[in-house]
């Protein structure tokens, strides 16, 4: 499709604002905030999207606007004057690349903790708990509900005088879409009962507003338009409330969404992992649309431009967020006007950045590292005529080797890649087994289609020993050979099956133990596979909780699908033994906390205890090697790569990425081949 004809690339007008095409960043908070601040990370962030060619994009997802609503997953704080120069330093580097940019405020209700910031009460319409975050909020009195309507027209004039181009404010699940729904709502006053007296505070709050801003100023909403829940807000309610917004005459555009991410699973129905459907409440915004003239935003899991095209083209709403999209590739925009859609990096729905943020870390996408790090990384790799000459030697092609081969051949380098087995893609081959995580392979299958169109000599089937990779008389030598399975030290352990076993084929019948002492996907993907094969699994941790690692997106969605096909899970104990007893097997359990030990006994044990470093083939090149193996940490965590010379009679430079390293994960896999083989 000509970028002619792409509905995706067609421009908008948002009032009195002119887009240029259809495609936006949705306000998010990847907690990149310092001291609730903007600052260069930040800015970075979202001036690479803009260079990327996104039409607009919004900052501060749940900007906070009073000290009772504190930034407990690292928003921005826009309740007093010192955030105004970064936010005019941010709003000029972002609209100098054509994109327009917005920024999202919002008080979060009950939608917060009290023990955090200032340790002030949390508050909200009633006294009605929210699992997700927990807290129990008071119930808002009349001088409390005077201050946030005076404290978000004093954050909107803020924004304004920053350089924003609007506002969007968030009413669902926070505080204005607290008061909206029935089910938190429980008000016998004038905020509470009909429809009317709920929407009361939203309208109150428009008009504060638009009287310290004035009409020139983009002034949205993001709204529910179902909950989706018993008890609260329904479709034919919503669409009224968006008729009442638009007859107001306050509001400039909608933004929709769905759901009630009041617990983790209501959470990953807002922003879907894996295991959840694409683009789910496409047609609750489309019905939206059709009640109101004022243009219509969705972004709800909308990860792939078949989709995006498909909701523009066919009107079901007027501009589609791709928010993860871009997270994942922030020139996605750029690569669909040239014509060079298979080069975007695909949004898998890993909910690697969303986890991370409610895990109290900063997001980052699970495979395209340099997200969030572009002051040391740049998402575009540029070729540089001095390393023409230079051979570089990968060994291994899974995600690590993948990555530090596609990056070395874009610059220049002369690049060989040896693996082992006869596919690539390593470990991402096991990991993308199972029902709920099988979109993982989009992460391999994206850079095998990067790697195998360069000018690269793969050489599958191929165990490369020393002199295999000395006979390419290499200037770097990257170790990319990942990891074997980790057994378990204690008696009996030859009696046990790794989970790689698992998913690579082997068939178990009857009772299994699945032992995790790892915490991540692994365990979890290999008890998918065991129990959709029909046998009874019992999944076995040493941890407080199963699942440790995991978010709260993906946790709620993986253990939903294994509680569905029938796991049992228990938690705080050990294996102590393993004994054969009957041809079957009796395993020796101790809890951690008490000691006390019980026995079950299955058919089979399965382990899954992370990666141990399959290491030979470096350690064997070590002593040639320039600098033994040894890199610069210290530079290294600086942003750029240092290799000591401490090897006078060495020819070639040796690193190690990825699980040769350790057992950790495909993002740090990732960043470990980007770092080397950018600064290399």
């Amino acid at each position: 499709m000509t970028s002619v004809k792409d509905p995706l690339l067609q421009p908008f007008q948002l009032r009195h604002l002119s887009l240029r095409n259809r495609i936006i960043s949705t306000s998010h908070a990847p907690a990149y905030a310092e001291q609730g601040h903007p600052r260069d990370q930040y800015r970075l962030y979202h001036e690479e999207k803009a260079k990327g060619g996104v039409a607009l994009t919004m900052i501060g997802g749940s900007t906070n606007i009073s000290p009772d609503s504190p930034s407990v997953f690292g928003q921005l704080y826009a309740g007093d004057d010192s955030i105004l120069p970064w936010f005019e330093k941010l709003t000029s580097d972002v609209k100098q690349h054509g994109a327009a940019i917005m920024c999202q405020i919002t008080h979060m209700g009950r939608r917060t903790s009290s023990d955090d910031g200032h340790w002030l009460p949390v508050i909200g319409p009633s006294e009605t708990r929210e699992r997700a975050h927990r807290s129990y909020p008071k119930t808002m009195e009349d001088f409390d509900l005077q201050r946030v309507i005076k404290h978000f027209a004093e954050t909107a004039l803020r924004c304004k005088q920053g350089g924003f181009d609007g506002i969007e404010i968030l009413s669902h699940s926070h505080l204005l879409g607290q008061f909206l729904s029935p089910l938190v709502n429980k008000r016998e006053d004038d905020y509470g009962g009909s429809l009317n007296n709920r929407l009361r505070l939203t309208l109150q709050v428009l008009d504060a507003i638009r009287d310290k801003v004035g009409t020139d100023f983009i002034v949205g909403l993001r709204i529910t338009g179902d909950e989706l829940t018993e008890g609260g807000l329904e479709a034919v309610e919503c669409i009224e409330i968006a008729k009442l917004l638009e007859a107001s005459g306050m509001v400039d555009y909608l933004n929709i969404l769905a759901g009630a991410p009041y617990d983790d699973l209501g959470l990953a129905g807002w922003v879907s992992p894996m295991g959840m459907p694409s683009a789910p409440y496409l047609s609750i915004a489309a019905d939206i649309r059709k009640a109101v003239s004022i243009p219509i935003m969705h972004a709800g899991g909308i990860a792939d431009i078949a989709t995006a095209r498909w909701a523009i083209n066919d009107g079901l709403v007027d501009l589609v967020g791709m928010t993860r999209a871009q997270i994942a590739d922030p020139h996605l925009v750029n690569k669909i006007s040239q014509g060079k859609e298979e080069d975007i990096r695909p949004c898998v729905g890993m909910g690697y950045c969303v986890d991370r943020v409610n895990q109290g870390k900063q997001a980052l996408c699970g495979h395209n590292p340099a997200t969030g790090r572009e002051q040391t990384l740049s998402h575009f790799i540029t070729s540089d005529n001095k390393n023409n000459s230079k051979n570089a030697v990968v060994v291994g092609a899974g995600p690590a080797g993948l990555e530090a081969a596609r990056v070395l051949s874009l610059r220049g380098f002369k690049v060989t890649l040896f693996e082992a087995s006869n596919k690539l893609g390593g470990q991402i081959i096991l990991a993308s087994k199972g029902s709920t995580r099988n979109q993982l392979w989009g992460v391999a299958d994206w850079l095998i289609e990067q790697v195998t169109k360069l000018d690269i000599d793969i050489r599958t089937n191929n165990y490369a020993e020393a002199d295999d990779i000395l006979a390419e008389n290499p200037d770097l030598v990257v170790i990319a050979t990942g990891g074997m399975p980790e057994t378990l030290d204690v008696n009996g352990s030859e009696y046990t099956v790794s989970s790689w076993d698992v998913l690579y084929g082997e068939t178990l019948k009857g009772e299994v133990l699945v032992f995790d002492d790892h915490g991540d996907h692994q365990a979890a993907v290999t008890a998918n596979v065991i129990a959709n094969s029909g046998c009874e699994v019992l999944f076995v941790t040493p941890d407080r909780t199963t699942l440790h690692d995991l978010g709260p997106t993906n946790s709620s969605v993986v253990h939903r699908d294994l509680y569905l096909a029938g796991v049992s899970f228990q938690t705080d104990l050990d294996i102590i033994d393993i004994k054969k007893n009957k041809g079957r097997l009796s395993v020796i359990l101790k809890n951690v906390l008490t000691k006390q030990k019980q026995t079950k006994t299955v058919d089979h044990v399965v382990i899954e205890n992370g990666t141990k470093a399959n290491a030979d083939v470096y350690e064997t090149l070590k002593a040639q090697s320039k600098n033994h193996g040894e890199i610069d940490i210290n530079t290294l965590a600086d942003g750029k790569l240092k290799l000591p010379k401490n090897n006078p009679e060495g020819s070639f430079d040796l690193v190690r990425v990825g699980d040769a390293v350790s057992s950790r994960n495909i993002h740090a896999a990732i960043y470990d081949a980007l770092r080397v083989a950018s600064f290399y």
